[in-house]
């Protein structure tokens, strides 16, 4: 009988990946604040009272942070995303973010968005 093969924790597999959105080109996970994924969209696309409308505050494009005021409780929200979201992003600019689904959509592109706290 052969021996199984040893399981690597999740977290220790996840430490060692790496995107490649760090190395200038298509990000290739879809973990918070990178690739949007097809299950996100289609999730977003089923819940659309989930929608929030904001305004872009502050932007950074070089950190990929974006923040955005909520146009009715004046909430405001930190996001992170490396697949270019923050590069879209104007200030002043009205958007919409999914809290549940973590999506901000800038016109009419979507990102996957990862809250800051």
């Amino acid at each position: 009988m052969s021996r199984p093969f040893p399981r690597i924790p999740a977290a220790v597999a996840r430490q060692a990946a790496t995107c490649m959105c760090d190395s200038g080109r298509a990000c290739s996970s879809f973990e918070p604040g990178h690739a949007l994924s097809l299950a996100q969209t289609r999730l977003v696309d089923a819940t659309p009272d989930g929608w929030t409308d904001a305004v872009v505050t502050a932007v950074w494009a070089e950190t990929g942070e974006i923040h955005l005021a909520t146009w009715n409780d004046d909430d405001r929200i930190s996001l992170w995303n490396g697949a270019g979201a923050a590069a879209d992003a104007e200030l002043g600019e009205p958007v919409t973010y999914h809290r549940r689904h973590h999506v901000l959509a800038i016109g009419s592109r979507r990102f996957n968005a990862l809250p800051v706290v």
